[in-house]
């Protein structure tokens, strides 16, 4: 009599450690994306692409970690590149959540017409630390290397 509200407690939390591992994951192939952004020339951009995908891989192709029936629902926005101030790297995705959850999510109103939860992270940085633009050289590498040996 009890083993139903023991297996229903063990979905109740599984789920929010299959969305954090989730979030984690995505956090950290966005910010590994913004890094190479902030690098990549103006022809690389596919590549950086190509390289948060292959990081975003950790993730098992299971509708409850991130749904793969089909086409692939990882999406993968670049904003920036090197000559920009700053890069952007979205990753969104969608998620089925397990049963009894969906029902609930469902009437909260959290779940897409196909029944799925979406998953957004979203990592920005600057492509040069602050004191860099501030100085006489700006961002220029070659006149930092100039500015270098000029002392």
């Amino acid at each position: 009599m009890l083993i139903p509200f023991l297996f229903g407690g063990m979905l109740l939390l599984i789920q929010p450690g299959i969305l954090l591992y989730d979030r984690l994951v995505m956090e950290g192939a966005a910010a590994e994306g913004c890094r190479a952004l902030a690098t990549a020339s103006a022809g690389e951009s596919g590549q950086v692409r190509d390289f948060v995908l292959r990081r975003l891989g950790s993730v098992p192709p299971q509708d409850n970690f991130h749904v793969h029936g089909g086409s692939c629902s990882w999406q993968v926005e670049l904003t920036g590149g090197r000559s920009s101030d700053r890069v952007a790297v979205d990753v969104t995705t969608k998620v089925r959540p397990l049963p009894l959850l969906d029902f609930g999510l469902g009437l909260m109103g959290a779940l897409d017409g196909s029944g799925c939860l979406t998953v957004h992270v979203r990592s920005e940085q600057a492509t040069q630390p602050s004191w860099a633009f501030g100085s006489s050289a700006g961002s220029d590498a070659s006149a930092w290397v100039g500015a270098w040996m000029e002392e």
